[in-house]
């Protein structure tokens, strides 16, 4: 089964917490990314740029409305995500539970919805 491990962080965090700022931190960034690729589980992998460069687009009255920033106000702001596949919801926790993340923000666990109608579409 395909788990999402979307990665979230407070941006108010010191730099030490950060992986641009922390060499130590982007050593384990990397043996984490490694493990689990080596484990066969990693089927992708993003990260996003920061909220100020997003635009979210909502239904307008006559046409989409677009707003800089992020659709919700929040402490934590998502930078990106794992796409894995593994057998069950426990080994997907043990995963988040290993990101170097975690000391520093929240890994929230979520199934990715398998055999929905649109998907046939990607394999047009």
């Amino acid at each position: 089964m395909r788990y999402a491990l979307l990665l979230y962080f407070d941006p108010d965090r010191p730099a030490e917490d950060r992986s641009d700022s922390n060499p130590g931190l982007r050593e384990d960034w990397l043996a984490y990314t490694r493990a689990l690729k080596e484990s066969g589980a990693l089927r992708d992998a993003i990260q996003l740029h920061g909220v100020d460069t997003a635009t979210s687009v909502r239904g307008g009255d006559e046409e989409p409305l677009l707003t800089d920033g992020p659709f919700t106000e929040t402490k934590e702001h998502l930078l990106g995500f794992f796409l894995i596949d593994v057998p069950d919801l426990d080994t997907a926790l043990a995963w988040a539970g290993r990101t170097p993340h975690i000391a520093h923000g929240t890994v929230e666990v979520r199934p990715v919805m398998e055999g929905q109608y649109w998907q046939a579409v990607l394999n047009e």
